[in-house]
């Protein structure tokens, strides 16, 4: 058979399958999620997500240890508090959870990149996004606590903070707070597109932070919405955010291709704990191969047109990487 296009010349073997990927990956653009308990010594098993720990401030390190053993360089701090309250007043306390861990980790590992979320829903004893009126959020009065927490953070050490509650004109709220106050070279990673998904449940499980009356639709996207992400996307990057996010990832590839197309800052996926949780459960039922489905599904998020990617399985996608598995 004469056959000029012959597109298998492309595949025969792992060199040349490895030089013609469009797709590249790196170390270097994966986020690991930590979570620290105030009240915790040590490390504790997250039930909710296998593989996954709570860490103690006295073992914070531990967890930045096995990052950069791994390959991984940044990570995204999450804080259970030992007080919580009507209008999440620990979350901006000096002396905090994730202000001390911002500190401890700094003093130990300065050149690792640590960012914050902001958000008060592990803070708050109803478990929503901000201070209520009534059983509404109030966004506006919650503007003012995001920036407060934004300033603690900065004063803190931290490199980045990463706003998730999804109020309106919350960026512009804490880009303003922290110029103000000297912090002008502070990025912000926005959570942008941040659907009401059904995929957070095992985080919530265990960030101690589902709400205790009813759902968070009112601030959260609808998932039938795509042009909407366009929307706050571009809201975000006027009013002064850095980085784009779209989470989850894996449901709204369309939307992360949609937005990173649209817009020039840098964009990030969030592959949330669901996601997660459904390989490990389908793994440990021996209907999938972990490690494949764990490689397949970050390269489908990056070939999206994601820049970086915050996951549970940022240290094992490191090692893939490095083995030339991915990359």
């Amino acid at each position: 058979m004469d056959l000029t296009h012959r597109p298998r010349r492309l595949r025969g073997g792992g060199g040349v399958r490895r030089l013609c990927r469009e797709t590249r990956l790196s170390p270097d653009a994966l986020i690991y999620p930590i979570f620290v308990d105030e009240t915790l010594s040590g490390t504790r098993p997250i039930e909710s997500l296998p593989g996954q720990f709570h860490y103690g401030l006295d073992s914070v390190c531990q967890a930045v240890e096995e990052c950069q053993s791994s390959g991984v360089t940044h990570c995204m701090l999450f804080g259970l508090p030992a007080h919580k309250d009507a209008c999440g007043s620990s979350a901006w306390d000096p002396e905090g959870v994730v202000q001390k861990a911002i500190q401890i980790i700094k003093k130990q590992y300065p050149g690792f990149y640590v960012i914050a979320d902001l958000c008060m829903c592990e803070y708050t004893d109803h478990g929503h996004c901000g201070i209520l009126s009534g059983h509404e959020v109030d966004n506006d009065k919650t503007l003012e606590c995001l920036a407060r927490i934004a300033l603690s953070y900065a004063r803190a050490g931290v490199d980045m903070v990463a706003p998730s509650d999804m109020m309106d004109g919350r960026v512009a709220a804490i880009r303003a707070e922290l110029d103000a106050n000297g912090y002008t070279g502070l990025p912000i990673m926005a959570y942008s597109a941040k659907y009401a998904s059904a995929f957070y449940g095992p985080f919530r499980a265990a960030a101690g932070s589902a709400p205790s009356f009813g759902d968070r639709k009112g601030y959260q996207m609808d998932p039938h919405n795509r042009k909407e992400a366009r929307k706050e996307c571009a809201l975000d990057a006027e009013e002064g955010a850095d980085i784009l996010m779209v989470k989850p990832a894996l449901s709204y590839l369309d939307v992360i291709r949609e937005c990173s197309e649209a817009f020039d800052l840098p964009m990030c996926a969030y592959s949330v704990s669901g996601e997660y949780a459904m390989i490990k459960a389908a793994a440990a039922a021996g209907l999938v191969d972990e490690h494949r489905i764990m490689c397949e599904t970050a390269v489908s998020v990056f070939r999206a047109g994601a820049d970086m990617l915050i996951t549970y399985y940022a240290k094992e996608i490191a090692q893939a990487i490095r083995k030339g598995d991915i990359g």
